[in-house]
């Protein structure tokens, strides 16, 4: 039987004299405290330490009824309890939550996690909410259907927001979000909301804190079509070819992108993290930070070292982290150097994750390999074989077999009608221009 009362510890003495009174709770044999607001001094304590100050007691004994109260409600459940959960329960069983505070926790353990991509999004809605508000603090009951409703309005029109930057405050206007960037905004809104669910309601001991989700009932829009983010082989070689100043944000942009291909779509975060612990037997092996703390494999994959990474792999392998002091700086300086090299080209606007893009629907569509097979090179899990993959060791010459296939589409070796699309572009790469260096040298990093 679970049992609670008053303690304070002798040598708890603080500088100034006072002992904090504590609740102690007993269960199993035993013991976890409470800190209260209440602090005595000697002259309150029995010389073995008991409080006779008839005030404090008085208030004590209203708090440890309650408490009494409350585990004798337990009844056939306190045996789940463990003198420590037993304690965190009655201290917490009144106290309301607190959203917004939640979703930093949530937020700060994503990107303790190497999930910082993700945590960045989660806590721009995080933002939102407090100016959406005006408030650091609100509480779960206030996020409802009404709430998301005139929410939606707030999203879609021209706005001001204060941020910091540089440790000052900044305004600035936005524009309205579309229906894609409403659609995201709700999405992680409501991977928020679930998750504070998921932590504060536990149906097993029926303590239900936050008792319905709204996006049960509330309609989020559809998100657009998205569009297609991939290359063909000729665009793929033009960038590859394209000869760029050494040292600017184009090169770096132009190598990392050319060697993310080559590695099977690899994501700029694990280039980022990558060092020379991950080089094992001419193989590249790491865990994808996007995935790995979701997946019971850890998102591990295991890569074959081609020739045409290592030249770009032993020019990065372990700079990147020294050079950008976050792998979104690293996504930011990519993102730069894109945009110049496809202006040079004079093809549309693509992204260092057409890399990933283009590799996956290269080696479906041009070298007609299974879903399966491009889906464990690009390091996706499959949610509707996840038992088959408990019974199958993965085999990663499917995953070199995927690779092979791509890169020799590069060569023009994987299929003769593909030569005719590549010499058509010749005279484009052979003109080997260099982007213009007055635009380059502002942009060194």
């Amino acid at each position: 039987m679970a049992t609670v009362g008053i303690k304070v510890f002798k040598h708890h003495k603080k500088t100034d004299g006072t002992y904090n009174v504590k609740i102690r709770v007993t269960h199993k044999g035993t013991n976890h405290f409470l800190d209260t607001i209440h602090f005595v001094c000697d002259k309150q304590l029995t010389g073995k330490y008991t409080v006779k100050d008839n005030i404090i007691v008085r208030l004590l004994n209203l708090t440890l009824d309650d408490y009494r109260e409350t585990i004798s409600k337990l009844s056939g459940k306190l045996h789940l309890f463990t003198s420590e959960t037993l304690r965190d329960y009655l201290r917490d069983k009144d106290q309301e939550v607190d959203f917004l505070k939640f979703c930093q926790t949530h937020i700060d353990e994503m990107t303790s996690e190497g999930r910082g991509s993700s945590a960045k999004t989660l806590n721009t809605v995080r933002l939102s909410l407090i100016d959406y508000f005006n408030s650091a603090s609100i509480l779960p009951s206030e996020i409802n259907n009404q709430m998301l409703a005139k929410y939606e309005k707030y999203l879609r029109s021209e706005r001001q927001i204060e941020r910091m930057n540089q440790g000052k405050p900044h305004k600035r206007k936005i524009k309205g979000m579309n229906d894609a960037a409403v659609h995201n905004h709700f999405r992680d809104l409501r991977i928020l909301f679930k998750a504070a669910m998921t932590f504060y309601n536990n149906p097993q001991l029926d303590d239900i804190k936050i008792p319905h989700c709204p996006f049960d009932t509330y309609k989020i829009v559809n998100a657009p079509a998205t569009k297609k983010r991939n290359l063909s082989v000729a665009h793929i070689l033009q960038i590859k070819d394209c000869i760029v100043e050494p040292g600017g944000r184009a090169e770096l942009a132009k190598d990392l992108f050319m060697l993310s291909f080559y590695l099977c779509g690899m994501n700029a975060v694990d280039l980022y993290h990558l060092n020379k612990d991950n080089i094992r037997k001419g193989r590249l092996e790491y865990n994808r930070t996007k995935t790995k703390s979701r997946r019971k494999d850890n998102a591990f994959i295991s890569i074959k070292l081609v020739a045409e990474a290592k030249p770009l792999l032993e020019k990065f392998l372990g700079k990147l982290n020294p050079r950008y002091n976050s792998s979104q700086n690293l996504d930011r300086a990519l993102n730069e150097g894109m945009k110049l090299i496809c202006k040079f080209l004079k093809i549309p606007v693509v992204t260092f994750y057409w890399a990933r893009h283009s590799f996956g629907t290269l080696a479906r569509n041009k070298c007609r390999m299974s879903i399966d097979d491009v889906a464990q090179a690009l390091n996706h899990i499959d949610s509707e074989h996840k038992t088959t993959d408990i019974y199958i060791e993965k085999d990663w010459k499917i995953v070199d077999d995927v690779q092979h296939a791509v890169i020799s589409l590069l060569k023009g070796t994987f299929a003769p009608e593909l030569k005719k699309g590549i010499n058509a572009i010749a005279p484009i790469i052979k003109t080997n221009k260099i982007l213009p260096s007055i635009v380059l040298t502002s942009l060194l990093a």
